[in-house]
Order: C-alpha cells, then structure tokens, then sequence
C-alpha cells in the first residue's frame, strides 16, 4: 500500500490525527522508501514512535541540529526507516503547523518546543490553592502564539463546594481569558468531564500546568485507565512533585490524542507578542481609541486605556500584567534583534530625559 496516497481516514495513523494534508507532506519520503510516524516520546537522543508497524524505538542521531526549535519533540510526524531498519532513525521531521514554545532558563535566548502539532492546550488550575491569575495570563500567551486553541479547566474543583465561591472563581477567570473556554472539573467525582472530553475528542491537546495542578489525575480520567503516575500535593501549598517527568502522547477512547508534560515552574515567553496581544485585547481594542498612536498609556491626553482605568472598566492588575509580560517578551526579543535592542536604549534615554527635566521644574517651583 502507498502510505502517500492510502485513504486518511482508514490509515493506521488516523487514530494519532493522520490526514490528507500530512501524507501529502510525506510523499517524497514514501518514495524513498520511508514510512510515517508520530513521536509520542523522546528520550535522551531516542524516541518512541507509532508507525503503521506498531510502536517502534528509533534514533535521533540524524535530527540533531544546532536550533533548539528544531529538535525532535513529543507531537512531531516523522519519516522513519523501513521495518527492516536495525536500528531504525529518524530521517526528517515533517514541517510543523503549530509549536507550543517557552523560553529556557540559559542566558542564551533560547526556545524550548514542548509539544508538536497541537489544536487545544488545555492549561490546567487547581482550585486547592489560591488562583494566580498572572501564571494564567502567561500560559495563555504562550498557547494563543503557538496557533492552538487555549482552554482554561480549573481542577479539584470538589474542594470548593460552595457554589458561589466556585461561580466568582470562574468569573475572575473568564475575565483573565477572554475567549478562551473555562472549565471546571472534579476528576475524582467525574464532574465536568463530559464537557472536556468533547472539546478534546478532536485533533491533539496538549495538557499544560504547574506541579500539582492535577494534570496527571486529569490525563488518567481522560484516557480511562492509569497510564500517568499519581502522587497527592501538599497541603500548605498545593504543589506535587514532578510525577510526569516526559512528554507523552495518549490516544483517546473518544477521540484525539493527548500530549501530558511534567509540571513547569517556569513559564517564560518566548516571542510571543501576538499571544500577550490576544489575552489582554480588551487593551488592545482600547489603545486603538487613543488620542496618540505610540500613547504609552500613563499621562498623555486622550488616552482611552486610562479613562477606562478611571471608571473602573479596567482593572488596574490587568494593565499592569499586561505591561509585565510586553516588557519581558520585548527584552527576550531584543536579545537576538539589535536594532530591537537600540531603540529600548533611545527608550530608556527619553524616559530618563524626561525624568530628570520632571525634577528639575519641580526644584524650580519650590526655589
């Protein structure tokens, strides 16, 4: 059988979201002999990967670039050798659609791809603590620029069981995202599950959260049996441990796969202007309004982002979230974009200009 040309919709790999545009793609890697495959997970320089032979383990030897962004990770479909391949390799990876991406913790301004090929990254929240409605913000960024659909679930939602503490909770949340689904779910009871199932039944979702948040528990009830590793948070804090210490993708019995990643702690954006742009666009649309086009929104006249500061249409955490997460996209940013680099400089000389002349009227007021 031709894998290039086989029917999506009754190939081996549809369950893992084969379709009519992917063997397209891989048509010339078909005529070399290849075959496709999904990474499900990767693992020190080896991968898994789910082929129409089964899962098989291949190497990663001939996709080791020196780009970070383009190593082999958890999502990607791939040309693999032949069955008769001892030991099989990863030849090529197909050209990705959409990359969920943050930045690392070295000083080199590098991105870390956490997942391939995503529709939906669900961010997962846990209600057992006090809601961090800026960690929302930051991963909602980073899910709006990696081109999949976000939703919020808030988890553990059995440990708030008054239903009007339960109903503000998800208000403040709707209005941390807006229009981005928010969930509630009790894995433990079931409740609110249907729901999540039918948004994740489709194409692939990746499954994003701090240490604690209740992915693991979330994965297992999605996929119907223990698959992930389950360990209870602490009660001071709700976090866990790292109890997923990979990526790994999982079918699903009513559809879809899912992509389960450990616990991150550090959530840094990595070029992600668009996806800040589309967690705070009631700023966005509001800056449009503005008198001046470069209104930096703090004492220029004409300024609609104040003015709904003032009525208190806008509240003052979001502009000043907002501002953090521009201010820290635009300095990863200008690490590897001197002109980017020059013109915060020009910045900075302006705004202490302006500075110093403020003082110096105010000196000469009071002389």
């Amino acid at each position: 059988m031709n894998l290039s040309s086989a029917s999506a919709s009754s190939h081996s790999l549809a369950l893992y979201g084969w379709d009519e545009d992917w063997a397209a793609e891989f048509t010339v890697y078909a005529d070399q002999g290849l075959v496709p495959g999904r990474v499900v997970r990767v693992d020190r320089g080896q991968c898994d990967v789910v082929t129409p032979d089964g899962i098989v383990r291949a190497d990663t030897e001939f996709v080791v670039p020196r780009d970070p962004m383009k190593v082999v990770c958890t999502g990607d479909w791939a040309a693999v050798d032949p069955e008769d391949g001892d030991p099989r390799y990863v030849r090529t990876l197909l050209p990705r659609r959409t990359a969920f991406v943050r930045s690392t913790s070295s000083k080199r301004s590098e991105g870390q791809i956490l997942a391939a090929n995503v529709d939906h990254a669900v961010v997962a929240v846990s209600l057992a603590v006090e809601l961090d409605l800026g960690r929302v913000e930051r991963f909602l960024a980073l899910a709006w620029e990696s081109g999949a659909q976000p939703a919020v679930v808030l988890t553990k939602a059995d440990l708030v069981p008054d239903p009007v503490t339960l109903g503000h909770l998800v208000q403040d949340v709707e209005t941390t995202a807006p229009g981005v689904p928010v969930l509630t779910v009790s894995a433990l009871h079931g409740d609110g599950l249907d729901t999540l199932v039918a948004l994740v039944g489709s194409g692939t979702s990746v499954l994003l959260g701090q240490s604690g948040a209740g992915k693991s528990t979330l994965a297992n009830a999605l996929v119907g049996e223990d698959v992930m590793d389950v360990r209870a948070a602490r009660d001071v804090d709700g976090k866990g441990r790292h109890t997923t210490t990979t990526r790994n993708l999982l079918p699903l019995p009513s559809g879809g796969v899912l992509i389960d990643t450990p616990g991150l702690r550090g959530v840094g954006l990595f070029d992600a202007e668009g996806g800040v742009g589309q967690v705070f666009s009631e700023i966005e649309e509001l800056a449009v309004q503005c008198r001046f086009q470069d209104c930096a929104h703090e004492s220029e006249p004409g300024c609609a982002v104040r003015s709904a500061l003032e009525s208190g249409d806008l509240p003052v955490r979001r502009l000043e979230s907002y501002r953090k997460l521009m201010r820290e996209n635009q300095w990863i940013v200008a690490k590897t974009d001197a002109r980017l680099r020059a013109e915060i400089k020009k910045d900075w000389k302006r705004k202490g200009a302006q500075g110093r002349a403020a003082m110096e009227a105010k000196r000469g007021r009071r002389q």
